[in-house]
């Protein structure tokens, strides 16, 4: 009965809390997804004030979490949309893949974490957050821009190649060997391919089998259908994220913006909780010692984001003010990362890689809006200054010379 107490309060002060700091990111106009992880932080490992009681219920809401994250992702696209965007829009993901993925992978070679780690760290730096962009575009008023489908094209991919990534991720750090994994992955890539092919084929059917007019029986349906998915995902050795994503994907139309509006506060709460339990376990301690390495990273992935995004942006015929703003805005890192690294943390792959990850994402993440808004302006500016000093001096004209008089 105390420690059912004791759980009650626990669970209690963090949900309060990070109302409180949502509250508080809300009227600064900034992502909550730092203060999440700070408080997780506080209150982990290391921290100020350790928590014991709540842990094993934190650890399954932040399960649900990720599952609720990738759910309302593929809610946001259907079928059509992901295979359009892949066939206009590969040579843009590839180039996205080539100059963000490899820097994350070179850095954990040379820290000597190993080929493990290094495929971990390349998904931390490569994905970019859906969540964190989409919000800043709003808050920018840039959502009617040309240059914003570029932008969703490249979060598109990313979200794609995650049903391929995440699964291979699962297979390297559980220390499978080379035929099991490619079992997985070959498990993965089918089922990927069969849920697009129904989704595409029976979208409708499907949807009406889970319409309902009452919200509340729309949300037990999608939220059942979904964590069973993913459960069967998981005993699949896919992932439950892959499953959730999936099923997001498989459900359209009038059921997808009625599942998006009675699931959008439970993500919310469960995103909350899975960014405070990555905090949780990672000892603030830890985190000076990787702060250099991060801060390289950041400053490093933030440049290729940049120029990803203009190259995506040219490829589509975007003027250059538009192609700096896309690049601006794809800086963010945040959900995903944290889920990736989440990956490594659990199955105890390298000590460093939690801090060193917690401490990329709290950088990029407040780096990120401010790239979005000042990118485009910045790189204006500097372009005039060097047209200005290409731009020969004219040469004073020498005075006329007035008549003599008589």
């Amino acid at each position: 009965m105390h420690s059912s107490a004791v759980l009650l309060i626990e669970f209690g002060s963090i949900i309060l809390g990070l109302g409180l700091l949502g509250r508080m990111a809300a009227r600064l106009s900034f992502s909550p997804i730092p203060l999440y992880l700070l408080a997780g932080l506080a209150f982990g490992e290391g921290g100020l004030l350790p928590l014991g009681a709540s842990e094993e219920f934190i650890a399954i809401g932040a399960e649900i979490g990720v599952i609720l994250l990738l759910l309302m992702l593929g809610l946001e696209y259907s079928a059509s949309d992901l295979v359009s965007n892949l066939k206009a829009h590969y040579p843009s993901g590839l180039v996205d893949f080539t100059l963000n993925a490899l820097p994350g992978a070179v850095a954990a070679l040379l820290l000597g974490w190993g080929p493990v780690a290094a495929v971990v760290l390349a998904g931390v730096t490569w994905i970019s957050s859906s969540g964190v962009i989409a919000k800043v575009l709003g808050d920018l008023g840039r959502i009617g821009n040309r240059e914003t489908p570029v932008i969703l094209s490249i979060l598109v991919l990313e979200d794609l190649a995650m049903a391929v990534y995440l699964p291979i991720v699962t297979a390297v750090v559980a220390g499978v060997s080379l035929a099991a994994g490619s079992v997985t992955l070959a498990i993965a890539l089918g089922v990927a391919g069969l849920v697009l092919f129904v989704a595409l084929r029976y979208g409708r059917v499907i949807s009406r089998f889970v319409s309902s007019d009452d919200p509340e029986k729309l949300l037990l349906v999608v939220l059942g259908l979904t964590i069973l998915v993913a459960g069967v995902a998981q005993e699949l050795q896919v992932s439950a994220a892959v499953g959730a994503f999936l099923v997001g994907i498989a459900l359209s139309g009038e059921v997808a913006e009625g599942a998006h509006t009675v699931l959008s506060p439970l993500r919310d709460l469960f995103a909350a909780v899975f960014f405070v339990f990555f905090g949780l376990h990672t000892n603030p301690a830890s985190i000076p010692p990787v702060l250099l390495p991060a801060l390289a990273l950041a400053v490093i992935t933030a440049l290729t984001k940049i120029a990803t995004g203009y190259y995506a942006a040219r490829r589509a015929g975007i003027p250059a003010k538009g192609r700096w703003r896309t690049g601006g805005a794809l800086v963010a890192r945040g959900e995903f990362s944290i889920v990736i690294a989440g990956l490594a943390v659990t199955a105890g792959i390298e000590p460093s890689l939690g801090p060193l990850a917690t401490a990329y994402v709290l950088i990029l993440v407040v780096v990120g809006p401010l790239t979005a808004r000042y990118t485009e302006p910045l790189a204006t500016y500097w372009t005039g200054r060097r047209a200005a000093r290409r731009e020969p001096a004219k040469q004073p004209t020498a005075p006329e010379r007035e008549p003599v008089g008589d």
